[in-house]
């Protein structure tokens, strides 16, 4: 039984009677995870780029039960792992009600249930709890105590009248209060050493110690934390015998190809039409400039290869770019936001605080920036536009002709001033741009051939005040 019903067990009894079998919180993520594989179905929706590296490691963990640890750089989707695992959990599961730890009916461990159990029997309530209820996560930090993480005395307890040496005087942590469930700790190493000590018994002996309490509590739980690997140096370590006890160590990685790149982006940011998106239309070749232009700034030598750079990084820099067009839209009275070359120059002071540089690059970290932007503006233009005959486009400036466009230049002027071409129907055919009679998307399209023709050299540029103007070399 996965799921509540009409007419569900809502005592011990009606669960022995309906056939309901116990099982541990690690049988029941390796039962779910079987299925999904039998069947083909996505074991983790959401995770781009992970399939045929990390997603294999993770799901030999889970089927052999170990706790894991994700090491990795910062933006590499490791919390975001972590929360799609709590899909491979039953939907629901039954909990003794008004247990504090989840004590499952058939084997409750906590002194309030078991007297509980003793004096009602098969009559003992039963509360379906949901799986998003039965995880957990904790950032950690310096300050996070052992009473956070594990349970201490609880003084109004103690006040109620309950003598110090009794077990119901202990407030539970995060840890007991997840019981059969899964708890992620974030940057592991950031957990002072003497705090990381009190997880040594819930990995190994799967119960935890308050004070000085005789106390077992026999834990069900899927430890899983993350970590840079860069902070075993830095800001701190993940002490041996803590390493020891995690079963699997999955080291994680940004977008090992293009697509995957692209992909990211277009699932993580915020641009369309919905109530808290961007509204603005995102032409695939933008996407691919800022997807290329992410993967030069994480492969220079200008930046701190320790540090990485995120694939936050991208997702931001695509939603300024949206954000750009929206702000040009506004203020030019265009119907439609629709982004350009010319909302690229936005990027660069929007994310430059998102990249840790070199030391000796202190002061240039736009200058390198803008450079990479490039770069991937002509990669991009080569990659879509390198067999694509131009040479219409570029007779447009044969006589000495000028075409002005910038950031607040409405679509609607600038294909004005640049008039019919030849052959414009297969440049955006090339940039996956099917309408033609857009206006957005044309001067999209215009702007985006003029640029990498400026970039070939093929054209020359020159910024005037907040316009930018193109003509022959």
């Amino acid at each position: 039984m996965n799921a509540p019903h009409t007419g569900e067990p809502l005592t011990l009894g009606e669960l022995r009677a309906s056939g309901h079998r116990h099982k541990t919180v690690k049988a029941e993520l390796r039962d779910n995870l079987l299925a999904r594989l039998g069947a083909g179905a996505d074991r983790f929706p959401g995770i781009v780029g992970f399939d045929d590296t990390v997603l294999p490691q993770v799901e030999r963990a889970l089927l052999a039960g170990h706790d894991l640890v994700l090491l990795g750089e910062r933006g590499q989707g490791k919390t975001r792992l972590i929360r799609t695992i709590v899909q491979l959990l039953d939907e629901f599961t039954p909990v003794i009600t008004g247990c504090e730890i989840n004590d499952h009916p058939y084997a409750p461990v906590c002194v309030r249930c078991q007297r509980l159990v003793a004096e009602k029997g098969e009559q003992t309530p039963v509360t379906w709890k949901p799986r998003d209820e039965r995880f957990a996560e904790k950032l950690a930090t310096p300050d996070v105590s052992v009473g956070d993480l594990i349970g201490d005395v609880d003084p109004i307890k103690v006040a109620e009248g309950r003598i110090l040496g009794d077990p119901e005087t202990v407030h539970y942590g995060l840890v007991p209060r997840t019981n059969r469930g899964i708890v992620a700790i974030n940057e592991l190493p950031d957990l002072a050493e003497r705090i990381q000590v009190a997880l040594l018994n819930v990995l190994e002996e799967r119960d935890i110690q308050v004070r000085g309490y005789t106390l077992r509590l026999p834990l069900d739980v899927l430890l899983v934390a993350s970590a840079n690997p860069e902070d075993y140096t830095n800001r701190g370590r993940i002490i041996t015998p803590l390493k020891d006890r995690f079963g699997a160590e999955v080291r994680t990685h940004y977008p090992l190809s293009l697509d995957d790149e692209l992909h990211l982006i277009r699932q993580e940011a915020v641009v369309g039409w919905g109530a808290e998106a961007v509204s603005a239309a995102l032409p695939d070749h933008l996407v691919e400039v800022v997807a290329r232009f992410a993967r030069h700034v994480r492969e220079s030598p200008a930046v701190d290869q320790r540090s990485g750079v995120s694939a936050r990084f991208a997702v931001a820099a695509a939603e300024t770019v949206a954000a750009s067009a929206v702000r040009r839209a506004a203020l030019a009275g265009e119907d439609v936001a629709v982004a350009r070359i010319a909302d690229l120059p936005a990027i660069v002071p929007a994310i430059q605080g998102k990249v840790e540089f070199e030391s000796s690059e202190e002061g240039r970290e736009a200058e390198v920036l803008d450079h990479l932007l490039r770069r991937a503006t002509a990669d991009t233009f080569r990659a879509r536009l390198g067999g694509v005959d131009l040479g219409a486009l570029v007779a447009r400036f044969d006589d000495g002709s000028i075409v002005e466009t910038g950031e607040l230049v409405p679509a609607t002027e600038l294909l004005a001033a640049i008039g019919p071409i030849d052959g414009l129907a297969k440049i955006l055919a090339a940039l996956g741009i099917d309408d033609v009679d857009s206006p957005g998307l044309a001067a999209a399209g215009v702007e985006f051939a003029l640029e990498g023709l400026y970039l070939l050299r093929r054209l020359s540029k020159e910024a005037v005040d907040d316009r930018v103007v193109y003509g022959s070399r």
